[in-house]
């Protein structure tokens, strides 16, 4: 009889003790998952987006973002259209040219004349600049142009690979897409017209 009650004494004991390590380890396991502010947030889940979604560009520090809408090739003449977009939820203000800089395919860059107005390249993109305001979402439009002209043999013909633009002097300037080489020839300038305001 002694020896049974010590059996179940010694069964009570051990179940107890088990009791209160299991409680023991499940608080702590769990510890943080309560909301305590003591443990760094969880991580948050990776999230792909859906194939089907187009992503929205951001908008640059600017406030605008300036793409070219593709060129026009006619008996040498090069035209080049550019388009500068308000995306911020302020209005933003231009009065003037594009600042253009053409370089090589090692970005480095061709030392041009740039026309405003583009009077010695060709005609009818000689308007004078002026005030716009831009609300989110409006446009600007302007163009660029230039000749693959060689009217001289002595001097080697300048064809750039890539294009930057800003909206106006000491504006950060954006790359955009030339649509093919700036295959200038040497003739050592290129001409733009002013910022206009788009129609629909």
């Amino acid at each position: 009889m002694i020896s049974l009650g010590t059996a179940a004494r010694r069964r009570v004991v051990a179940a107890v003790a088990a009791a209160f390590l299991l409680t023991a380890c499940t608080t702590d396991e769990h510890r943080d998952a309560g909301g305590d502010p003591t443990g760094p947030p969880p991580p948050r889940p990776a999230t792909t987006p859906s194939a089907s979604a187009d992503p929205v560009p951001e908008c640059p520090a600017s406030g605008v973002r300036i793409r070219s809408t593709g060129g026009d090739a006619a008996m040498g003449l090069r035209a080049l259209g550019l388009e500068l977009v308000n995306c911020a939820d302020r209005p933003y203000q231009l009065n003037g040219y594009p600042v253009v800089w053409v370089l090589n395919e090692q970005r480095k860059p061709i030392i041009l004349r740039v026309v405003n107005g583009a009077k010695e390249i060709t005609s009818g993109f000689d308007q004078p600049p002026q005030p716009i305001t831009l609300h989110k979402g409006e446009r600007a439009v302007a163009t660029v142009l230039w000749r693959n002209l060689v009217t001289d043999p002595t001097v080697v013909a300048t064809a750039g690979a890539y294009l930057t633009i800003a909206p106006a002097a000491g504006q950060p300037a954006e790359e955009v897409d030339p649509h093919g080489p700036v295959d200038v020839g040497n003739t050592g300038r290129i001409g733009v017209s002013a910022w206009k305001a788009a129609t629909t």
